[in-house]
């Protein structure tokens, strides 16, 4: 759809839109409640130097912090969300634009709180705990802080620490500089034989492209880019490894791996269990491979043939109404409690459901404490966009639990457990469809959408992290990487995790050079842990197992008051093993049989 024919945002129907009154009123409202929060703001910091007089005083100091972070929270949001919905309307743009040095001013306004917690000796804190009952409120906060004190420094080097990462970022600034701006790829002949320019917002749909010589062309193209580069790009990898060192060195961890965990209290061994769990599970994958190449009716299958669909979708429209009573459907195995509270979000205008002029592209969940949460859709009619819907419902019921039982200094979670509950109803809404598909040709193309999440999310970004945890440990035994040792190394890798049925063509080498993620040590393995954490627990589920579906409504409703890993295990799931990812790659291994088994009829 062009975007001539696109509406423009005034012309949308308020049906359809999300009903940001919830935060503020009007424009005036918001007006109003920014500037106060500025002069807030600048009185918190009078507070410097008080919390070490008395516990009274150390709550009133981390009260007020609260206060003034849950009303940034709401400015933010609103500021934000105003842009979004058109991000060419420039009184918005400034919204948006005042909200973010805000953030910078608050930052700099509480930054000394932290600090002087750390000063205090632990049994002074104890102490100021035990004499006043509200500092109580604050008991897992103080104790998690005092939990990495041991990697908190002086004062004055701490200071020092603050001024070395703005250095610490530049691989990364230079990398994303490189990466958005700079690096060009040329252009791709396209299935009707004309030009066009390839980029990293089409290269996805130029892979998926029916025709194999331009999904080639596309590929090829893709890669001579980033090699062409491969030794600016191996420098500049290597100095976000040794920065991230730096740093965990100074902080007294044994290695980075430990200190990128140590923030959400992650053993070690959840990282190293999630690789050995997919290595003992590559068979499934290597299954996997050899019906695709079976399907495409390939001699040989090549890197460039792993994102083109094995089943083309039922060109059936599903307006947005059906849309939402197919979720509703999917997800009724929760419980009539949950389904009323998706019913609410429909209702009450939490969704922003179709595009306009100037929307911002692609989907999210987002909100601040005490208001519901959002959601921003750019609904298209397809089954991908039903898909998108129960995902984003997903988050929004996962914040909206975890607010409703939680004080606001424990109401936000994790990013470990942040793909949970997202997950979690993408699996049970596949399973609704396959069990009310009207024939195979539907089946094969919600199998292989599934198929693809689960390639796409637990085999892709287990390696991703295998790669990292490898990079890691070259350096710090060898001190140096170059372009060729690293993709060796990953040339190897994936040739262990596609197997002996797909050619891994040599450009793949490079595919490390073009994660922006790995410049974010050890994030992705979230990814594989919450996809593994929300089939395991979708499975409880559909085999109906006694109150499962209460417990994972009390993980939902966990927010930060536990460690991850509590809270999932009040699910029965226990991440600390490697069975649930095990498990989660069963129904992989289930699926695939599934699909040859529809191929096969």
């Amino acid at each position: 759809m062009g975007n001539k024919c696109l509406k423009k945002r005034e012309e949308m129907d308020p049906a359809d839109c999300w009903d940001l009154r919830a935060l503020f009123e009007s424009d005036e409202e918001f007006e109003k409640a920014f500037s106060q929060l500025e002069s807030e703001i600048e009185a918190f910091r009078a507070f410097a130097g008080e919390m070490k007089k008395g516990p009274e005083q150390m709550y009133q100091v981390l009260t007020a912090r609260d206060e003034i972070h849950r009303k940034f929270e709401r400015v933010y949001v609103y500021a934000s969300q105003k842009y979004h919905q058109d991000m060419g309307n420039e009184k918005y743009q400034g919204y948006a634009g005042r909200a973010e040095s805000l953030s910078a001013v608050l930052s700099d306004a509480v930054s000394f709180v932290e600090p002087e917690i750390l000063e205090m000796d632990e049994h002074q804190i104890v102490s100021f705990l035990d004499v006043y009952e509200p500092l109580g409120l604050y008991r897992r906060m103080l104790k998690e802080q005092l939990r990495q004190k041991e990697h908190i420094l002086s004062p004055q080097m701490e200071a020092v620490l603050a001024k070395a990462s703005e250095m610490g970022s530049g691989p990364s600034q230079i990398y994303m500089a490189f990466n958005n701006a700079d690096l060009t790829f040329g252009t791709v002949t396209d299935e009707n034989g004309e030009e066009r320019e390839l980029t990293h917002g089409n290269y996805i749909s130029f892979e998926e492209s029916p025709d194999r010589r331009v999904r080639a062309e596309a590929f090829a193209k893709y890669y001579e880019a980033y090699d062409r580069h491969k030794n600016m790009l191996a420098a500049t990898f290597t100095a976000n490894l040794k920065q991230a060192a730096f740093f965990a060195n100074m902080r007294r961890y044994s290695s980075v791996l430990e200190a990128e965990l140590d923030g959400g209290n992650i053993p070690v061994s959840v990282y190293e269990n999630l690789i050995e769990a997919v290595h003992s599970k590559l068979p499934s994958m290597y299954h996997y491979v050899a019906l695709r190449k079976k399907i495409l009716g390939v001699e040989e299958l090549h890197m460039y043939d792993v994102y083109v669909p094995l089943a083309s979708e039922t060109a059936k429209e599903i307006p947005y109404e059906e849309a939402k009573e197919i979720v509703k459907a999917g997800l009724s195995v929760l419980g009539e409690d949950y389904v009323a509270l998706l019913e609410k979000g429909f209702t009450e205008n939490w969704v922003d459901v179709y595009e306009n002029q100037g929307k911002r592209s692609g989907a999210y969940s987002w909100g601040a404490y005490g208001s519901h949460p959002f959601v921003l859709m750019n609904y298209s009619g397809n089954l991908d966009s039903v898909f998108t819907l129960a995902h984003e419902m997903g988050h929004s019921m996962h914040s909206y639990y975890s607010d409703a039982k939680q004080p606001y200094p424990y109401a936000g979670y994790r990013i470990f457990v942040a793909e949970v509950a997202s997950t979690c109803n993408e699996a049970l809404l596949i399973h609704y469809l396959l069990e009310h598909a009207k024939d195979q040709k539907e089946k094969a193309y919600l199998i292989n959408h599934f198929l693809d999440q689960f390639k796409g999310t637990l085999f892709r970004q287990t390696m991703f992290a295998e790669f990292e945890k490898l990079t890691h440990e070259k350096l710090a035994l060898e001190g140096t990487l170059t372009a060729k040792g690293l993709s060796d190394m990953y040339l190897k890798l994936n040739q262990l995790y596609f197997g002996p049925d797909m050619v891994s063509d040599p450009q793949i080498a490079l595919e490390w050079a073009r994660i922006p993620h790995f410049y974010t040590p050890f994030y992705v393995y979230q990814y594989a842990t919450g996809f593994s954490a929300a089939i395991a627990i979708s499975r409880k589920i559909l085999a109906g197992e006694p109150g499962i579906a209460e417990k994972y409504k009390e993980f939902l409703s966990g927010g930060s008051s536990m460690d991850p890993i509590d809270l999932l295990r009040i699910c029965g799931v226990d991440m600390t093993s490697p069975k649930p990812v095990e498990e989660a790659l069963d129904v992989f291994g289930e699926y695939v049989k599934q699909l040859e088994d529809i191929q096969n009829a």
